[in-house]
């Protein structure tokens, strides 16, 4: 791509973000510059990504070192986010790596995409990107109710209960708030939404109905892949025997 096409695209780029920057300011969200930042790293990394799968994916040995790499970078970002949460980190950790690497098994196991480089590339970026939301928000809601229901817990805990069994009501609820939306957008996927997966295969030249089949499988892959996710994370968080810090 030459450079006078790629300038436009990128003004048109940082048009948009700048004004998300502008209306987040206005709202006095206290995100600063971190949009800025997300769609400058994304484009950095996007960059380097089409490099590779020009060629330097050649080998199932070079698959599955970036593989590797997007569950360390998934992981690393769930776990920074999880921090202020007791064993937040070992359980956004642990539901990340468990969560990708069961789901894309599976899926691979039950020949449900061909097992070529770019889509195994592609259906691990997709879950691997998925599994990191699902530990962060999972995490931070579950930190979040534990801080507003402490009174219920500590309740529990004075009635004998173990730490797990105190805060399962919490729980479980942090789980369902944390895969609803992406249930919602499951059940509207083709009537309000049509998701990138299927656009990116037509894109790529696959005829409607192998551009469905593929879409069918990273939706079912997603919701096996957020269900473990978000269960073992929190799972794991459960067992924690003191309350979140407060947040800053």
């Amino acid at each position: 791509m030459l450079i006078a096409e790629v300038l436009p695209l990128l003004l048109g780029i940082a048009v948009l973000v700048v004004i998300a920057v502008i209306i987040l300011r206005l709202a006095e969200v206290g995100l600063g510059w971190l949009p800025i930042v997300a769609i400058v790293r994304a484009v950095v990394q996007l960059a380097l990504v089409a490099l590779l799968l020009q060629g330097a994916l050649n080998a199932w040995w070079t698959v599955a070192a970036f593989i590797a790499l997007m569950l360390t970078t998934a992981s690393v970002t769930s776990v920074r986010r999880a921090r202020r949460m007791p064993r937040g980190r070992l359980g956004a950790l642990t539901g990340v790596i468990v969560g990708s690497l069961t789901t894309l098994g599976l899926v691979l196991a039950f020949g449900l995409v061909d097992r070529e480089f770019e889509r195994v590339i592609a259906i691990a970026g997709i879950v691997t990107g998925t599994c990191m939301t699902v530990a962060t928000l999972s995490m931070r809601r579950f930190a979040a109710n534990l801080r507003t229901g402490s009174g219920e817990v500590e309740a529990w805990l004075s009635l004998g209960a173990k730490p797990r069994q105190a805060v399962q009501r919490l729980r479980s609820e942090s789980i369902r708030e944390t895969l609803l939306p992406n249930l919602d957008q499951t059940k509207n996927t083709g009537l309000v939404t049509l998701p990138g997966a299927f656009v990116g295969a037509l894109f790529g030249g696959a005829s409607p109905l192998e551009a469905a089949e593929f879409q069918i499988v990273v939706l079912a892959s997603l919701i096996l892949a957020g269900a473990i996710t978000a269960v073992l994370g929190t799972h794991i968080a459960a067992g924690a025997r003191v309350l979140p810090t407060p947040e800053e």
